[in-house]
C-alpha cells in the first residue's frame, strides 16, 4: 500500500458529530497524501474498510462503466426502475454544483445529515483498521453504501469512476455490469490503447453474471476477459440493440424480443440510443428479479434530466453546456450541434484538465467555432488558457482565439460577444460546465 510515511488525518469527536458537510469534505480531502485530486487505484484500502462495516447490500446491484455513456446509462436506469415504484440508490461522480448530486434517493440528492453520519461511520471504521489513507473518492463510495444500506433501497446502481477493475466501486459485486464505450482517456491509468482500457473496463464483469457492452466494437481484450471468466456477455448489434426513425424506435434483444413504439430519449444526441437501449437490456435482464411494466420504460426514457449532458439552457443567445471532455464525447457533441438550427455566430468557453488529450478533444469542432474564449481552469490538474490556445492553432482549428483568466471571465466575455441569433457553447469539464451554472446562479 502506498502511503508511506503519511499519517493520515483523523477526525476529532466535534467531527465525528457533524451534520454539516463542508468540514466533512475538508476532512476527506487532507486523508490521502493527494488530496481531492489524487487519483491511486486498488482495491486493498476500500477493501478493509468495506469489511470493516460489515457492507453486503441485499439488493440488485448494477454497476455501470465506460469512457462516455456512464451518466446517462445510469439516469435512464434510475429513472426506469423509480417509475416502476421501486426504492433506488443511485451513485455518480463527478458532481457539477454539490456533493450531494454524487448519492441519491428515489432520485433526490441525499440530505446533509444523512451523508455526514455515513461519513462519521466510515471514519470510525477507517481509524479501526489503523487510519488507511483513503482517497476522497474512496470515502465517497464508501459513505454512498452506507447511505444506500441506512435508507433501505431496493436497487442500486453504482457509476464507475475510472477504469473499472481497480475502481472503488468494483469493491462491491454486481449483479450485472455494463461497460458503454471504450476509447481512448485516462491513458496514464488505464493504458495508452483500446485493448489495454477496454481489458480495465471489462474488469466489473462477473462470473456466469449478466454482462452488457454498448460499444458496437469492441476490444478483443475486453471479449477475451468475459469469455475467460464465463460471464454472460451481451454486445450491441450483435445480442441486443435498436432500429427506428427519428420520432420512433424498437429496442431488439435475444430470444427474438421486440420492445417497439418507443419514444426518442430525453437526452439529445445518436448516442443516446445506445445508452437506452443497453439500460433496457439491463431492465430485460434483471426482469425475474425486478419487474418493471412497459409503462415505467417509456417514462423512464423521456421523463428525466440530466444537467451539463447537451443541456440548452432558456433564452438567447443560445446556450450549450456540455460536459465532454475527450475526443469521443466532443466527436458526439459536434454531431449534435450540426443537427441544430443555423446559427450566425458559435463562440466557445473551454476550460479543460491538463492531463486530457486537449488537441484530440478539441479538433472535432474544427470550422465550428468562430470565436474561442479558453480558459484557465483553477483545479488541480486544469490547464491553462494558452495550452489551450496552443492546441487550437496546432490543429489549425479556424476562429479567433482570446485566452481568459477564469472561466467566469470567459462566460461574461462570451454575453459581450453573442448576438441573440448567436450561440455559446460551453464544454471542455464537468469543472468548466459548473462554473457557468454557478456563474448564472449568481446573475452574472
Amino acid at each position: 500500500m502506498s502511503g508511506v510515511g503519511h499519517r493520515p488525518a483523523r477526525a476529532d469527536e466535534r467531527l465525528l458529530a457533524c451534520r454539516a458537510l463542508e468540514p466533512w469534505l475538508a476532512h476527506l480531502e487532507r486523508l490521502h497524501p493527494r488530496g481531492q485530486a489524487g487519483i491511486e487505484l486498488g482495491l486493498e484500502r476500500v477493501e478493509r474498510v468495506r469489511q470493516e462495516l460489515s457492507q453486503d447490500p441485499q439488493c440488485p446491484l448494477i454497476i455501470v462503466g465506460g469512457t462516455n455513456g456512464k451518466g446517462s446509462t445510469c439516469a435512464y436506469l434510475e429513472a426506469t426502475y423509480s417509475h416502476a415504484g421501486y426504492r433506488v440508490g443511485c451513485y455518480t461522480s463527478p458532481h457539477l454544483l454539490c456533493y450531494n448530486e454524487r448519492i441519491r434517493v428515489d432520485r433526490q440528492p441525499a440530505a446533509d445529515a444523512l451523508i455526514c453520519a455515513a461519513f462519521a461511520r466510515v471514519e470510525a471504521a477507517r481509524q479501526a483498521v489503523g487510519d488507511v489513507p483513503l482517497t476522497y473518492f474512496e470515502f465517497g463510495t464508501l459513505a454512498a453504501m452506507e447511505v444506500f444500506i441506512a435508507e433501505q433501497v431496493e436497487v442500486l446502481i453504482l457509476e464507475v469512476g475510472l477504469g473499472g477493475r481497480l475502481d472503488a466501486v468494483n469493491a462491491y459485486t454486481p449483479d450485472c455490469a455494463v461497460v458503454c464505450s471504450i476509447a481512448l482517456d485516462h491513458t496514464d491509468w488505464l493504458g495508452s490503447d483500446r485493448e489495454a482500457i477496454g481489458f480495465e473496463k471489462a474488469g466489473i464483469f462477473r462470473a456466469g453474471r449478466p454482462a452488457f457492452c454498448a460499444d458496437p466494437e469492441p476490444p478483443q481484450s475486453l471479449l477475451a476477459h468475459a469469455q475467460a471468466i464465463a460471464a454472460d456477455l451481451q454486445v450491441l448489434g450483435r445480442d441486443f440493440g435498436h432500429f427506428g426513425d427519428s420520432l420512433q424506435w424498437t429496442f431488439w434483444g435475444r430470444g427474438g424480443l421486440r420492445r417497439a413504439g418507443l419514444a426518442q430519449p430525453a437526452l439529445r444526441g445518436a448516442g443516446q440510443l445506445r445508452n437506452a437501449a443497453v439500460a433496457l437490456a439491463v431492465v430485460e435482464s434483471l426482469r425475474p428479479r425486478l419487474p418493471v411494466g412497459m409503462q415505467a420504460v417509456r417514462r423512464g426514457l423521456v421523463e428525466l434530466d440530466l444537467p451539463g449532458r447537451f443541456q440548452i439552457l432558456a433564452g438567447r443567445p443560445m446556450v450549450i453546456l456540455d460536459v465532454a471532455h475527450n475526443p469521443q464525447a466532443v466527436g458526439g457533441l459536434a454531431e449534435k450541434l450540426a443537427e441544430l438550427p443555423f446559427a450566425a455566430k458559435t463562440v466557445a468557453v473551454v476550460g479543460m484538465l491538463a492531463d486530457k488529450d486537449i488537441a484530440g478533444s478539441l479538433a472535432p469542432l474544427a470550422g465550428r467555432v468562430d470565436h474561442w474564449l479558453l480558459a484557465d481552469l483553477d483545479v488541480p490538474r486544469g490547464a491553462t488558457a494558452t495550452a489551450l490556445a496552443g492546441a487550437v492553432r496546432q490543429r489549425a482549428l479556424g476562429g479567433e482565439v482570446e485566452c481568459l483568466a477564469s472561466v467566469a471571465c470567459a462566460c461574461q466575455r462570451s454575453a459581450e460577444l453573442a448576438g441573440e441569433n448567436d450561440r455559446i457553447l460551453v464544454f471542455g469539464s464537468f469543472y468548466t460546465v459548473a462554473a457557468v451554472m454557478r456563474s448564472r446562479q449568481n446573475g452574472r
